[in-house]
């Protein structure tokens, strides 16, 4: 075997005889078809509501009243947590807004 080899002869080696440019036939040119693309008509869909989730409420029964051991009266607070202290929280600041006196009954879920 040779061991000097041309890059001519490399290359027939490698990728096989190649012919001449002007050997080689010219691939036919298709001619180009002109795709139009278009939005399928859909009928249209009503809105789906959600669901309404379910939500924890606690309700927060409270005795209220602006004069020290004077009429007082029954506040029932609903809160929308599951925390009785969060609950309880927000319903005294509620109903100090009105009342100078506030004192919690109980929490108690719904």
């Amino acid at each position: 075997m040779n061991a000097e080899l041309t890059e001519e002869e490399m290359r027939r080696a490698l990728f096989g005889t190649a012919l001449p440019e002007s050997q080689v036939p010219a691939p036919a040119q298709e001619p180009v078809l002109e795709v139009v693309f278009t939005k399928p008509v859909a009928a249209p869909v009503a809105k789906k509501k959600p669901a309404k989730a379910f939500t924890p409420r606690l309700k927060v029964t409270l005795r209220v009243g602006n004069e020290f051991e004077g009429k007082t009266y029954e506040l029932i607070h609903e809160a929308d947590t599951l925390s009785s202290l969060l609950a309880e929280q927000d319903a005294v600041k509620v109903a100090r807004k009105k009342y100078k006196y506030v004192e919690v009954i109980s929490v108690g879920s719904m």
